[in-house]
């Protein structure tokens, strides 16, 4: 059985280092580890749906729904404050 999401990464930034593979059928799973690879700094090649490469658009809005979840994860952390109130004063929160 395909995955729903395979995402293809390097933990290295050079464009010779091995792929790595990472693969959920959740997309909210999905998206939590695309965060992680922006956190760290680490290249994402691909990121697949059922076997399929995603298209420019869908791919930029895994990257863009990651993002905005990291940026709220790290305002939550240095004004303590909650989800909630993240969203509400900057608006990213998902």
């Amino acid at each position: 059985m395909i995955p729903k999401y395979t995402i293809e990464y390097r933990t290295q930034p050079h464009k010779h280092a091995p792929v790595k593979h990472h693969s959920t059928d959740d997309p909210v799973a999905c998206e939590a580890f695309i965060q992680e690879l922006l956190e760290n700094r680490m290249p994402i090649v691909r990121i697949g749906h059922e076997g399929v490469e995603l298209s420019r658009a869908e791919f930029d809005r895994m990257i863009k729904n990651a993002g905005m979840m990291l940026v709220s994860k790290k305002i939550c952390a240095c004004l303590e404050i909650k989800p909630e109130e993240e969203r509400f004063r900057f608006g990213f929160a998902a």
